[in-house]
Order: structure tokens, then sequence, then C-alpha cells
């Protein structure tokens, strides 16, 4: 047969097979050598394969079920990703086994070498711990594995996502939202402990959530992709002011002079929006200005509402006809008729506007302007 073993296992295919028959181990494996034969080219022929060491046993495990045979095969190589993949694939291009027709669907393909490699981040660890121990460190490098030891005890894993967050992340009014872990490590080298990180390109439904209970600054790295941060943060959050590293340098290597310089020149989401985004943020700007002058009565009922989370229904007679939850902002505004103004502590969001449009509502005041591509007949007011 060949070879039973090799050397080196890079990956491990796993399938599952399934035939409408009694079959048994050896009539499996036969099917496997005669009906991949010839499908991939010489150089992929399983037995030579075998012959060479770099495919190993193929072990087969095959049980008796109400009259079929269901099992696995497992299929060690250490060939590359390439033609493991293929040696995969040919595997469902089996269709009998023996007498019987069959069905192989491969389950997966495991890097088996990911599992040594964790064994050897562990043991690399333990092996670093014990050097600490036995080692004497000058002063100096006392200071910062004491430092760098508390810093990671002040790091906490917050909310369903588990995000990297400080431990003030909960408490604090104020939160600053960086880009990556990395990123909130250094700000708690600096003392500061209300900092919460993105974890990739998507703004994760609990840093959207935070932002709109909290007053967040996001604080990015100085390049063109800090900038499409705040643009995504924009549209799917609630920030209200933008810090920005130097240009060139990233959140994570700063020191702590230029972090905390940094978010004393802080500028606020409008302004950061106006300066690096010009065609999409003139219009809004002058909009929102316009409005807040030609509807200041309701500037004090927003202020009001500030943090209630809650809105009020105007009718055209300037008497307010129910106040409710946000949450049920839109059902109550299908109820009334008659309706001129609705006034709430939230995001003016296309949803909203739609139904406005709908109700002949006149006027939506709100404290923010989420994704409204058409406000058609209904004035829009942000108050801040």
């Amino acid at each position: 047969m060949g070879k039973t073993y090799i050397d080196t296992v890079k990956y491990l295919i796993k399938a599952n097979i399934e035939t409408d028959g009694i079959v048994e181990k050896p009539d499996v494996v036969g099917a496997i050598f005669g009906q991949t034969e010839g499908l991939l080219g010489d150089e992929l022929d399983l037995r030579e394969l075998q012959k060479s060491g770099r495919i190993g046993r193929i072990e087969v495990e095959i049980s008796t079920k109400s009259g079929k045979s269901v099992g696995t095969i497992l299929v060690p190589s250490s060939l590359n990703a390439d033609n493991t993949s293929a040696l995969a694939a040919a595997l469902e291009q089996i269709e009998r086994v023996g007498p019987c027709e069959a069905k192989i669907d491969v389950e997966s393909v495991r890097d088996t070498r990911t599992e040594k490699r964790e064994k050897v981040i562990k043991r690399a660890q333990e092996i670093r711990r014990r050097l600490m121990r036995e080692s004497r460190p000058e002063s100096r490098e006392i200071s910062k594995a004491v430092r760098e030891s508390v810093r990671q005890a002040e790091l906490v894993k917050y909310g369903p996502e588990k995000i990297a967050a400080g431990p003030d992340i909960e408490e604090s009014d104020d939160i600053i939202v960086v880009e990556g872990r990395a990123d909130v490590l250094n700000l708690l080298r600096s003392g500061i402990k209300n900092v919460i990180a993105l974890h990739g390109k998507k703004v994760p439904k609990t840093v959207a959530e935070l932002t709109k209970k909290k007053t967040a600054t996001a604080f990015v790295d100085g390049d063109r992709g800090g900038k499409l941060i705040i643009k995504q943060l924009a549209d799917e959050a609630e920030v209200d002011y933008v810090a920005k590293a130097p240009d060139g340098k990233e959140v994570e290597e700063l020191t702590q002079k230029e972090i905390l310089k940094c978010l004393r020149r802080k500028v606020s989401l409008e302004q950061f929006m106006t300066e690096n985004f010009r065609k999409t943020t003139r219009k809004r700007t002058t909009r929102k200005t316009t409005k807040k002058k030609t509807k200041k009565p309701y500037e004090e009922e927003v202020k009001k509402l500030k943090g209630t989370l809650k809105g009020i229904l105007i009718n055209k007679k300037g008497d307010k006809v129910a106040k409710v939850d946000v949450r049920d902002l839109a059902k109550e505004m299908k109820k009334h008729e008659d309706l001129e103004t609705v006034v709430f502590d939230g995001i003016i969001t296309q949803r909203m506007i739609d139904i406005a449009n709908t109700k002949k509502i006149n006027q939506v005041v709100g404290t923010k302007k989420g994704k409204v591509k058409d406000s058609k007949n209904v004035e829009i007011v942000i108050v801040r």
C-alpha cells in the first residue's frame, strides 16, 4: 500500500461519507484510490503521494444504521494548501463505493500547524515568565514591567462583543472611541480609562449604543484610514467630537504628552466633516443653521427633552397632542391627524421623514440627523 505515515502533517482533510447500502472500510479506501486515479494528473496521484510520504494513511470510521453506512474519512497531507484543497475536492467526486451509491462531503481542511503555533506561544510565555523570575532586571525594567502588568489588568472586555475597553467606560459620562486594542492600551498607559475600541471597520452595536448615551470623542490615526473611520462613525453612531493623531502617526505610538495635546485640540464632528468632506457636509451645515433661525421657539422644547429619549407631537393649533418615548414615536405619528410638528430627543431618520410626508407633517425637530436622502415637503431642524 505504501507508507502509512508522514513526517510532517500540515493539513488534515475530514470528510463525511454516506452510502445507500452496507460497505466496509476496505471498500471505502479502494473507492478513494480507484475513483481519484488520473483525476488530478500524475503529480497528485494518491498512490504515488503515499509512496513518497506526502499523504499519510487514510483513516476510515464506518458504521451501519438502517441498512445504510455512514462515517468519516481522515486524510493527512504534507502538500501545500492548493494541492490539499484539490485532493479534498476530488474526494467529493466519488459516486460509488462497491455496489452502493455514495455521497462524500468535505467537512473541513484543518491546518494542524495552528495547534503547534499555540503550543509554541504558550511555552514561550512560560519560558519568558521563568526568565523574568530568575533574572535581575534593572530598576527601569522593573518599573516598565509593573506599568505593563497594571495596564493589562485594567483592560476589560466590554459588552456582548467583548470589546477592549478601559475600566471607567461604564461609569464615565464621556467616552473616547479609538480604532484598536493597542490604542486602548496606550491610553491606559497615559491614565485615560474611559476608552473603548472599534475592532475593525464596522462599528459594533455596543459602541453605537454607548455614543447615544454619552458624550463621545473619536480619536483616530493621522492617516486617510482615520478619516474614513470618522465618516463611518458619523453614519452609524452619534459622535460629538473628533481628535486626530498628527499626520503619519498612529494613536498607539503617541506619548502621553502628544495624546493629551491631541485631545485638547479636538473639534466638533460637524467642523471635522466640513473640513475633510466638504461636498457632503456644506449643504447640511447651511440648512441646519437656517432652520435653527426660523424655528427658534422649539429650541427650548428640545433642551427640556435632552437626555429623556422622549418626543412631543404638536398639532396645527400649537397644542401638544402627546408625549411618548422615542421608540414609540413613529407608531404614535401614524395615529394622529392634523399634526404640524414633531419634536424629540433623538436622530431624524429617513423612515421618520417618510411618515411625516405621509401624514403631511410640516416640521421635524431633533438633536441629530441620520441618513436622510429626500425630505420632500418636511422641514428638518437640528437643535443641539
